[in-house]
């Protein structure tokens, strides 16, 4: 038994609140324990789209599903780009050159990803 199937906080408090959550997402927040790539942490994610929800209201091609679908795909791929440590534009033209296509492969899709190996080379940032 663990110290926080132990603990007793009393009621109305926060630190009920919070052993409650713990306890409601426990298998979840196990994750972090049984693979070292997780963060514990989603501040990296919640930086990567604060432009987006500041910028929302301002954008007038979102005004409709699919123009807010195009929108979240090209915010992705931007925001995919700069976690890889691409130039965004030589990958946006090498993925716009090889034009992806709904007939395309999983393993045809992957060699457009940030994360291919030749879109590493192709497309990686040069620092001088």
């Amino acid at each position: 038994m663990s110290w926080l199937d132990k603990v007793q906080p009393g009621n109305n408090s926060r630190l009920k609140k919070a052993i409650t959550y713990i306890k409601n997402r426990r298998e979840l927040l196990m994750t972090y324990l049984e693979d070292g790539r997780c963060s514990l942490s989603n501040n990296l994610s919640e930086n990567a789209i604060r432009p987006v929800t500041v910028g929302r209201k301002n954008w007038l091609f979102s005004d409709t599903p699919d123009g807010a679908q195009a929108n979240a795909l090209y915010l992705t791929m931007v925001e995919m780009a700069k976690a890889y440590d691409l130039n965004l534009y030589e990958y946006l033209k090498f993925v716009l050159e090889h034009r992806p296509s709904k007939t395309m492969t999983n393993e045809e899709l992957a060699t457009l990803a940030p994360w291919s190996e030749t879109v590493q080379q192709l497309c990686k940032n040069k620092m001088e």
